[in-house]
Order: structure tokens, then C-alpha cells, then sequence
């Protein structure tokens, strides 16, 4: 059974769109934590659009669970992940102009950078994860740079717009797995998930851990943060 990272990212949005101190993603974390989550996951992007540094570092001296910080591979966010110390940094694409993520990161790529960031995690005892598509030469790439886990991009099956896509889609999720497991990478996967078409992913051989922020957030408006959790900690594990 997949553990649940929450992330709670789309809290700081709503603060941030008055500039205000509320509502406090510190606090979200911390119900999150209460009602079951395995992890807390938060994305410090370059343009602080959501997150700010604040929330990382008081999460840090906060959050019991693991602190699974999502970042560019970038300079200024691998001195603040060495400054900080969370549990795992998941290392993502980031583009200014997007809305969300986009896509996995083109380790292949941009080996050389990615690498000269994961080997300084990797230094201090930080577990690194790549956010990848389902991908066989993403993956090898990842298992070249000695990094722990993988993440999956689960982004174009939860955008499948009939059945058949969505088992295509699937079933490349199911072989991608596969190729990380062999090649001993901690498998897991996320963006997109949903109350609605998380359990297939979830039921995925081998996979240990789905990241999941936008729909347990969205829920949470209508029903409260905490039973939101509960729901999908329920819908995951059984």
C-alpha cells in the first residue's frame, strides 16, 4: 500500500492572493499530519508564487512526518535545501510561465546540472527523487546519478479523455514502474490524481508513495482539510 504525501502548496496560493497571513500552510501541514498523511510535500518555486521561505523553515522545525521539498535544480534552492535539511527534495522543471508542472524533468537532457545538484543532497544525507516521466531513458538516467527514488508523472493519465486512453496510459505508468523496481529505484508517482482515478495508480505494483495536493485541497473547501485526507488515505490504501 502506497503512503500519502499531501501536498499542501495551493493553501500558500490562496494566502497569497491577498498577500496576507492567512490561511497559514503551517497549520494545514499540521492537520494534514493528524489525519494521516505520510508525508508533507511543498514546491519552493524560484518566483515564491505559493510557498514562501518561511513555510519551509518553520515546517521543518514543525512537521513529524517526512518533508518532501520540490524544487528546481537550481542553485539557490539546492543552498536552501542544504540549509534547511528536509527529508527528501524532489527535483521538478520549472517554468515561470506555467501554471502548474508541466511535464517530468529532461534529466537525459540536462544530466550535468541535475547531477552537480543531487550529488550535494546526496552529500548531506538528503533522499533525492526525480520527477520524470514514464520514461526507459529518464530512468536510466536517474539509476546513473545514484539518486534514491523516482517520481512518476502521472499528469497525462489523469488527462485521458476516454477509457482507452487512460488504460494506454496506464499501462505505460505499469511498465515504467517495472524498469525503476529493476533497477532499484523507490517508486513513486503523481500529478493529476484524484478521488476519481487514484485507485488504479495505487494498486500499481511496488509503488510506495503518491504525491497528491490539488484535489485533496479542492475537497477540503467543501468538507474540511481533515476529512479530505482521511478520504484519500482511505481510497489508497485499500
Amino acid at each position: 500500500m502506497p503512503k500519502l504525501g499531501v501536498n499542501i502548496d495551493h493553501v500558500a496560493t490562496i494566502r497569497q492572493a491577498r498577500k496576507t497571513i492567512e490561511p497559514d500552510p503551517v497549520w494545514a501541514a499540521a492537520i494534514a499530519e493528524l489525519a494521516g498523511a505520510d508525508g508533507i510535500t511543498l514546491h519552493l518555486r524560484e518566483d515564491r508564487r505559493h510557498i514562501q521561505d518561511r513555510d519551509l523553515r518553520v515546517m521543518k522545525e514543525t512537521v513529524q512526518v517526512k518533508l518532501n521539498l520540490e524544487m528546481a535544480a537550481e542553485e539557490e534552492m539546492t543552498r536552501i535545501a542544504l540549509e534547511v535539511n528536509p527529508g527528501q527534495c524532489t527535483l521538478v522543471p520549472e517554468k515561470r510561465e506555467e501554471v502548474t508542472t508541466e511535464g517530468g524533468l529532461d534529466v537525459v537532457a540536462n544530466f550535468d546540472r541535475v547531477k552537480r545538484c543531487s550529488d550535494q543532497l546526496l552529500a548531506v544525507g538528503i533522499e533525492v527523487s526525480l520527477f520524470i516521466d514514464p520514461d526507459q531513458a529518464q530512468i536510466e538516467a536517474a539509476k546513473k546519478l545514484g539518486v534514491q527514488a523516482i517520481e512518476l508523472h502521472t499528469g497525462r493519465y489523469a488527462d485521458a479523455i476516454n477509457e482507452k486512453q487512460q488504460d494506454e496510459e496506464l499501462e505505460t505508468l505499469i511498465t515504467a514502474g517495472e524498469a525503476a523496481l529493476n533497477e532499484n529505484l523507490l517508486l513513486h508517482m503523481g500529478h493529476g490524481l484524484t478521488y476519481r482515478n487514484v485507485v488504479p495508480v495505487a494498486q500499481i505494483h511496488g509503488v510506495g508513495e503518491l504525491n497528491i495536493g490539488h484535489s485533496i485541497i479542492s475537497r477540503a473547501v467543501m468538507v474540511g482539510l481533515e476529512q479530505a485526507v482521511r478520504e484519500m488515505k482511505t481510497l489508497i490504501t485499500v
